[in-house]
């Protein structure tokens, strides 16, 4: 991280208490927890402790995995809010400190006894920010902070604590991040000790948070197989743990098989050859892509995915809203014909209209039908004027008439042109899971051009989540579908 060495940079589980008092001398109290509610399985009682233990690795698991799959994670300082007893406690706390050594400091003479304890707590700092081959800058620290000499300096009156606060300060913006070079700079015009060490323990504390996102960064790659067997493992013991615990994992599965065979699509058929490793990998797609439909408010989660729900149900929503763009621009250019088509700028300039107006489409205040008709007079406007500074005629009337109606239209999620976008989306991203060569994009289907870098970056979001689901859920997938297949009249051998 230095300049010298390369700057681095169960929903709804039913709790029931049952008190057994017969004798009068013994009373127990065990909770029943199940992750799914069918009513038709026996209960399973477990232990008070069992369930402590459970939601420990639950909790680890679920870390490990944000860690591993969002690839923005942080470590972040804590923050109280502003008005919380916590923080006033702080800050009567920190002010009463700083007042102590203020006051120790205009003693005559001056009194080093918190400054050197606030020294000992820097050196130990910086020196937990080199790495091994730091040998240099650590005999340097050492040297420079040297506890007992400064302790002797101090009682000989001889201790220059400006001096040392410089070095620290340069100390700092050697081994800082290059983010952090203002911070350095605002505390060199500090001249007044105790703001500045105030000052130097807050910005310690940033490189503290630096360091650690650093280290988390580098080591990320190294962790995905190890990330994969614990969340296995930890999931495992879960199941064991808990009854029915993929009874919504099943019904996900199976409804997709049900999906696939009623449109054909399951590779069934008589005269298929498909081998089941490639029947399987069939069914997986399919089922993941169900999950960016998902009917939140009535399904069911299925449980293999509960830590990456928000994750799809954010990838839903975007779905949602590059079908509903790309749906407005098709229209606008099918509409509009081909006066428009070679015009420079003018779908990037449609884009953001239409963009800025469906930015809070999910939102509960978000009236689309009033968000479409006034799409549809803007676009109107903007076509006008792009037609008229190139020198074709202007949109009649009529025709301004039949674009607003159009694009006020898709509002409904039956509108053809929305099923048809809707259904091209659907597709590519079936094309990035399909892909043998996930650095090499599927071509994109027509009309889909106007978004494509968003699609894009949606399609990678959703093929790693994806992938690393696989990784570490197959198993208990494989089992579940070998099931599903043979109930279905299917008979294969476990891949």
């Amino acid at each position: 991280m230095s300049k010298e060495a390369d700057h681095h940079e169960g929903g709804g589980d039913e709790e029931s208490k049952e008190e057994r008092d017969q004798d009068g001398s013994e009373e127990t109290m065990r909770k029943r927890v199940r992750a799914n509610t069918p009513q038709a399985s026996p209960p399973k009682f477990v232990s008070v402790e069992e369930l402590m233990e459970t939601a420990k690795n639950v909790t680890n698991m679920a870390l490990a995995h944000e860690i591993i799959v969002n690839q923005a994670f942080q470590i972040k300082p804590a923050e109280l809010s502003e008005g919380s007893l916590e923080h006033r406690v702080k800050e009567i706390m920190h002010k009463a400190f700083w007042d102590c050594l203020d006051a120790q400091l205009k003693e005559d003479p001056p009194s080093y006894e918190h400054a050197i304890k606030l020294l000992a707590e820097i050196k130990e700092t910086l020196l937990s920010f080199l790495r091994p081959g730091h040998g240099r800058l650590r005999s340097h620290i050492e040297d420079v902070l040297d506890l007992p000499l400064i302790q002797q300096q101090a009682e000989n009156r001889a201790l220059d604590i400006g001096q040392l606060s410089q070095f620290i300060v340069g100390m700092m913006g050697s081994l800082c991040a290059p983010s952090r070079d203002r911070d350095i700079n605002k505390l060199k015009e500090i001249t007044d000790i105790v703001p500045l060490f105030k000052a130097i323990f807050s910005l310690l504390d940033l490189m503290k948070m630096d360091m650690a996102n650093f280290t988390l960064k580098s080591i990320r790659p190294h962790l995905m197989q190890q990330s994969v067997e614990y969340e296995r493992n930890k999931f495992q013991g879960f199941v064991e743990k808990q009854p029915n615990a993929l009874d919504y994992t099943e019904k996900w599965l199976e409804d997709t098989v049900k999906h696939l065979r009623e449109s054909g699509q399951d590779g069934l058929s008589a005269a298929s050859s498909n081998p089941p490793s490639l029947l399987f990998q069939n069914v997986h797609n399919h089922a993941y892509l169900r999950l960016l439909k998902w009917d939140q408010a009535s399904d069911p989660f299925p449980e293999t995915m509960l830590m990456d729900k928000a994750r799809f149900q954010e990838m839903q929503q975007e779905v949602d809203r590059l079908v509903l763009l790309s749906s407005v621009l098709l229209i606008v250019y099918t509409t509009a014909g081909e006066a428009i088509s070679g015009l420079p700028g003018l779908m990037d300039t449609l884009k953001n209209t239409v963009n800025v107006m469906l930015t809070d489409m999910h939102a509960p205040s978000f009236n689309a039908q009033e968000a479409l008709a006034t799409i549809g007079e803007k676009l109107c406007v903007e076509l006008s004027q792009c037609l008229s500074q190139h020198g074709y005629s202007p949109f009649s009337a009529d025709r301004k008439d039949i674009l607003k109606g159009q694009i006020s239209a898709t509002v409904q999620s039956d509108n053809t042109v929305r099923r048809l976008m809707d259904s091209r989306v659907q597709t590519y991203l079936l094309s990035f899971l399909e892909s043998s060569q996930p650095k090499t994009p599927p071509a994109l289907p027509g009309g889909l051009a106007p978004i494509s870098r968003e699609l894009k970056e949606l399609a990678d979001l959703f093929t790693g989540l994806v992938n690393f689901n696989k990784l570490v859920y197959s198993q208990f997938y494989q089992k579940i579908l070998q099931n599903i297949l043979t109930a279905g009249g299917m008979s294969s051998t476990e891949t």
